[in-house]
C-alpha cells in the first residue's frame, strides 16, 4: 500500500503590511548604516613617528616642505600626521623653523601646555624641574595654560609650567636656541 497523498497544499498567506515590522526593519537598517559609517571613520590608522637623539647627537627632521624641527642632544618628541599636525615633546631642547605661509598648522604639547604656532621660528627648552622656556626668534606663538592664553612675539622669551606663564622678557636672537647655531650645519 502506498502512503496517502495530500490532496491540496495549504494556500499561502497573503502579505499583511505592519507598521511595527516596518519600523523594526528601518531601525535595523539605520543601525547597520551607522555602524558601517563609524567603522569607516574610526578605522583610519593614526601614524605616529617618534624621533630621539642620544648624548652628543643632533637631528633635523623635515616634517613637511615648510616645517623643519631640530633636536638638541638627548631630546625626543612624537608627531602625528593628523590635521593639524600634533607634536608632543618629551624631553630636551627643540627648535622649530616654520615658513610663514605653511599650509599645515602645528600644535605642540609640552606636559599640560598647548603651544600653537603662527608661522614662525622658535625653540622650546624642557627642564627636569617642570619649568620650561619658550623663545621666539620670528613671528608669534600662542601658549595655552590653565591660567589663560598668552601671546609670545618675536625676540621674546617666557617660562611656563602648565599652569602659568612667567618671566616674560625681551631677548636677543642668539638666546633663542644657542645650541642650534653651534652644532647644526644645513
Amino acid at each position: 500500500m502506498s502512503a496517502p497523498k495530500p490532496s491540496d497544499p495549504s494556500p499561502k498567506k497573503p502579505f499583511v503590511f505592519s507598521w511595527r515590522r516596518f519600523f523594526m526593519h528601518i531601525s535595523l537598517f539605520g543601525l547597520c548604516a551607522f555602524l558601517g559609517l563609524m567603522s569607516w571613520y574610526l578605522s583610519k590608522p593614526q601614524s605616529i613617528r617618534f624621533h630621539e637623539t642620544r648624548t652628543g647627537e643632533y637631528l633635523t627632521v623635515k616634517v613637511t616642505p615648510d616645517i623643519h624641527i631640530t633636536l638638541d642632544s638627548s631630546s625626543s618628541f612624537a608627531i602625528t600626521d593628523n590635521e593639524p599636525l600634533r607634536i608632543e615633546l618629551f624631553r630636551g631642547n627643540t627648535y622649530f623653523d616654520i615658513k610663514k605661509n605653511a599650509p599645515d598648522h602645528l600644535a605642540i604639547k609640552v606636559g599640560e601646555t598647548l603651544i600653537e604656532d603662527i608661522g614662525t621660528r622658535f625653540s622650546v627648552r624642557m627642564q627636569k624641574n617642570g619649568n620650561h622656556i619658550l623663545s621666539v626668534a620670528q613671528g608669534q606663538v600662542k601658549v595655552h595654560v590653565v591660567s589663560g592664553v598668552y601671546l609670545i612675539s618675536a625676540l621674546e622669551q617666557a617660562d611656563f609650567d602648565g599652569y602659568k606663564v612667567s618671566k616674560h622678557r625681551m631677548i636677543s636672537e642668539r638666546e633663542v636656541a644657542p645650541w642650534h647655531s653651534d652644532h647644526i650645519t644645513p
